[in-house]
């Protein structure tokens, strides 16, 4: 039903902002003269460009960082969001980037040591959550085929490269406020959950 109320809103929105641009449009060239459409036309088109420059300026604005964690080789992992939803899933959201001045190479190791997720290729499958008071270690998702729900195929960043990685692991009871996120080959941090 949220996918559902999602389309329908985004079809709204597009529908709203077309009408809107339409409307500008034909406002604009009410006042030139009849033989002016060309210049009507070409004075759209920066129009668009221009909203769709802000459009991308806006998505480009930097993110809270909650977590920075560090890993060998100069590697940093920054946690950027920690989201429950209604479906009982926890998502990490984050950047890796390598501080370093060559190319660096992400350990096998980030993967875990489950058969079913190695035979997958490289990912951050082998991420866990540990709820010390709950005394619980929760491990991210797999699919049915034994994917894991994560952020997969980057085994090598880049001198100065960052990627954007996800993982989504089972949310532990909403009365936990904090776990520990482990990483293999990075060093634990302490997320807070609301």
């Amino acid at each position: 039903m949220n996918a559902r109320y999602a389309r329908k809103t985004r079809r709204q929105v597009i529908a709203i902002a077309i009408t809107s641009v339409a409307l500008f449009v034909a406002g604009c060239g009410a006042d030139e003269k009849p033989g002016g459409n060309k210049a009507v036309s070409t004075s759209a088109a920066p129009q668009r460009s221009a909203s769709a420059t802000q459009g991308s300026q806006e998505s480009e604005q930097p993110v809270e960082t909650l977590v920075l964690v560090r890993g060998q080789k100069g590697l940093e992992f920054a946690v950027n969001s920690v989201e429950r939803d209604a479906g009982g899933f926890l998502t990490i959201k984050g950047q890796l980037t390598n501080t370093g001045d060559s190319a660096a190479a992400i350990s096998s190791q980030t993967s875990g040591d489950e058969t079913e997720v190695m035979k997958h290729g490289s990912s951050f499958g082998g991420a866990t959550l540990v709820d010390s008071v709950g005394k619980k270690r929760y491990y991210v998702l797999r699919d049915t085929d034994g994917r894991p729900l994560t952020t997969t195929g980057l085994s090598v960043l880049k001198a100065k490269a960052n990627a954007d990685v996800f993982m989504q692991f089972p949310a532990p009871p909403a009365s936990t406020t904090e776990v520990s996120f482990q990483l293999p080959t990075f060093e634990p941090a302490t997320l807070k959950l609301s």
